[in-house]
């Protein structure tokens, strides 16, 4: 929920699409900072994880949620609405077109999450569980404790426990770090949106700029008020479908979410905003983290602001029921003014003044309030139909908000193997990506199927090309893609044009010949003995070892819908459709891959002729072979580089003038940028050194889907 003035946005960053200049060095500056994960503190979480005692656990915080006397005093006497919205925003800031964002890492304990003005306050959430995973240190991580906690809070307000359909699976491992050049927006106040909307005003849900989330910067998706602040329901519902659809949200989905998160507790705006002061990332040292401290009488309870939209939507704010959708079609609504100045919705008339209690004094009672967002579900038609059937079946209500729920909060944590915990749900689910288990193959197997693999006709470069198309879809930030279940050969990713769909095919049908093994594997195996052919043709001896035991996932386990975001428009690994060095930047941090192996994968698989057909950017005398050879000629002062088009630059001969290489913008990055020509000249220097780093990346790619 939006406050109602816009501050000055501290946490400007550029993202890797969208450099900011370096005008010292005439150079786009690279955020080569995304290679480098903060590795503060490493430990097994998994392992640490069976210490924990999930009832207990489970007790402790049932004994919290209802300690409704602390520094921080509880709405309702329960804090588990507060403890709902804290998971609600730390699992909503997750995009699936890049899969940033989500619960799993704790991220909102960092900037800028940890200072949205839509997260307002829920620094005291955190401080109110700190209590709890104190105790259980580092067996407990954040992640887990925040959606877990809002879990058992609304079990403890009635709602049925979520073992099935939906349960619960901890996993969640800690990042100990802001994540540096993730892409919020570009605007410089909180707010704004004048630039993601590409200025049109008022904004166009169409027009969001693709690499963000939300409608305004600092939000999780869109302004309650409306729009820009504009009460227009209709509007506010074409924003809430195109944000709630950037985290893979149907329709169903999006009004479950909004209706089971609104059943419990209440908006803040006893005062204006001009009473708060600023969020935990500009506040005085002495405040430790906290933010948003308000002069408004004692600043707490019935004094709070947060949202600024005053009000509660349910006559029982710490039940779960039906109240969302019997005050909703029960009343007509109208416009009107909290508190704070912010425009909130009331029942006509003054009707139901006197149903809704006070948060922190039994002796009032108010009207309830909604907010342009909820009045938009009663007036999109589609919207309307869903609320309207969940009116009269709220049993179906219930079992939609478990599955929506679960899938909000466990989106970004991979395949269910992932999972940990005795929670887990009995069911399965289309978004969590499916692949059934496989067999894994001895070492003599493996040593087999590559001869078999190498005798069938197929040449060092199409092996290998299948193999990376296929397992560098994988993406760390959310746990999707990957080599597992070998869905290149299904819809959508078998005609992705960076695939070289035709090619794909040919591949598939020759190593279904060969058998002995699931197809996700055979695709592996075969990269990697094209890697040690390619290797043993310029004399060195190595062996690639990957993991077995992927299974083939069908058709019925994919959803073309959701794995479209997954295609790359431009690939700088394989010097598709001009590529710049920050979508190769972009596609190596969610690789999860460092600098240098970024560079030295770039390197290689140029060698191998992992690219275009024309080979742009295989800097080598003796394509299909692994040498260092694209480092070599790259820093060769031999030749000079000039621009001959667009995203292509030819290296001449100083000599005789005559063009011997060409290249991209990818491919001269890496002599040109400091930090990256560093790592080049190393891995020139010496052959053993490239082939032993390259191997290692090849297979960190391989295997990164593996659990």
């Amino acid at each position: 929920m939006a406050p109602i003035s816009a501050a000055k946005c501290p946490f400007h960053a550029a993202h890797a699409d969208k450099p900011e200049a370096d005008k010292s060095a005439g150079l786009p500056k690279l955020a080569l900072g995304a290679l480098r994960p903060p590795q503060a503190i490493v430990y097994d979480y998994a392992e640490e994880f069976k210490k924990v005692n999930v009832d207990e656990l489970r007790t402790d915080i049932v004994k919290m949620v209802k300690d409704s006397k602390a520094w921080w005093p509880a709405d309702y006497g329960h804090y588990g609405p507060f403890l709902v919205r804290l998971a609600w925003h730390s699992a909503g800031s997750y995009r699936s077109h890049d899969g940033r964002g989500g619960a799993r890492g704790g991220n909102i304990r960092f900037p800028p999450l940890d200072s949205w003005p839509d997260n307002g306050n829920l620094d005291k959430a955190k401080r109110l569980l700190w209590p709890i995973k104190q105790k259980y240190g580092k067996s407990l991580s954040w992640g887990d404790l925040m959606i877990f906690a809002a879990n058992v809070g609304m079990e403890d307000m009635g709602f049925p426990a979520m073992e099935n359909p939906g349960g619960f699976a901890f996993g969640r491992q800690d990042i100990w770090a802001l994540e540096e050049d993730i892409y919020w927006g570009s605007e410089e106040q909180w707010l704004d949106d004048s630039i993601r909307h590409g200025g049109i005003q008022p904004p166009v849900a169409a027009d969001l700029e693709k690499q963000v989330g939300a409608s305004q910067m600092g939000l999780i998706y869109v302004n309650p008020q409306g729009p820009g602040g504009v009460p227009d329901p209709m509007l506010s519902a074409q924003h809430i479908r195109e944000t709630f659809a950037r985290m893979a949200m149907n329709d169903e989905e999006t009004v479950a979410l909004i209706a089971g998160g609104h059943t419990f507790g209440k908006g803040h705006g006893a005062a204006p905003d001009t009473h708060h002061g600023p969020e935990p990332q500009l506040a005085k040292i002495e405040e430790q983290g906290f933010g948003w401290s308000s002069s408004h009488g004692s600043g707490v309870g019935g004094h709070a602001i947060t949202s600024g939209f005053e009000g509660a939507w349910t006559e029982n704010p710490t039940k779960w029921d039906n109240g969302y959708f019997e005050t909703l079609f029960k009343y007509e609504w109208e416009k009107t003014k909290a508190p704070s100045g912010a425009i909130v919705w009331k029942p006509v008339g003054d009707a139901g003044n006197d149903t809704v209690p006070d948060a922190h004094d039994p002796s009032k009672n108010s009207h309830p309030v909604m907010f342009t967002s909820d009045i938009a579900l009663r007036t999109d038609p589609v919207y309307k139909a869903i609320a309207e059937n969940w009116h009269k079946n709220p049993q179906e209500l219930t079992v939609a908000f478990q599955k929506a729920w679960f899938k909000l909060t466990h989106r970004d944590m991979g395949v269910p193997e992932r999972y940990l915990g005795p929670l887990l749900p009995k069911t399965t689910f289309l978004w969590q990506d499916i692949v059934p288990k496989g067999t894994p193959l001895s070492a003599d197997q493996v040593t087999s199927i590559k001869a078999k693999i190498l005798a069938s006709g197929l040449t060092i470069g199409e092996l290998a090309r299948v193999a990376w198309a296929s397992a560098s879809t994988f993406r760390q930030t959310d746990l999707r893609g990957g080599a597992g279940g070998a869905r290149i050969r299904l819809e959508p990713q078998k005609n992705w044009a960076v695939n070289n769909p035709a090619e794909v095919a040919k591949v598939i049908s020759a190593l279904e010949e060969v058998g002995g093994a699931s197809l996700a594997d055979l695709i592996i195996l075969g990269g990697c003995a094209a890697v040690e052919a390619a290797a043993k043709a310029r004399n060195t001896e190595l062996s690639v070892i990957v993991s077995t035991g992927r299974g083939d996932s069908s058709q019925e386990q994919t959803d073309p819908g959701s794995f479209k975001d997954l295609e790359l428009v431009a690939d700088g690994f394989r010097n598709f459709n001009h590529p710049s060095p920050h979508q190769l930047i972009d596609s190596a941090s969610k690789l999860g891959l460092t600098t240098s192996e970024m560079t030295v994968l770039t390197g290689g698989l140029r060698a191998l002729g992992v690219g275009t057909t024309d080979g742009l950017g295989n800097l080598t005398n003796e394509p299909e072979t692994l040498s260092n050879d694209f480092f070599v000629n790259l820093l060769d002062m031999g030749y000079k580089w000039h621009k001959a088009e667009w995203g292509v630059y030819e290296g001449k001969c100083r000599s005789a003038g005559s063009v011997v290489w060409k290249a991209s913008e990818v491919d001269l990055v890496l002599g040109s940028n400091a930090e990256l020509r560093a790592i080049a000249e190393f891995y020139a220097q010496d052959n053993k050194d490239f082939c032993k780093d390259f191997v290692k990346a090849w297979v960190k790619v391989m295997d990164a889907d593996r659990v």
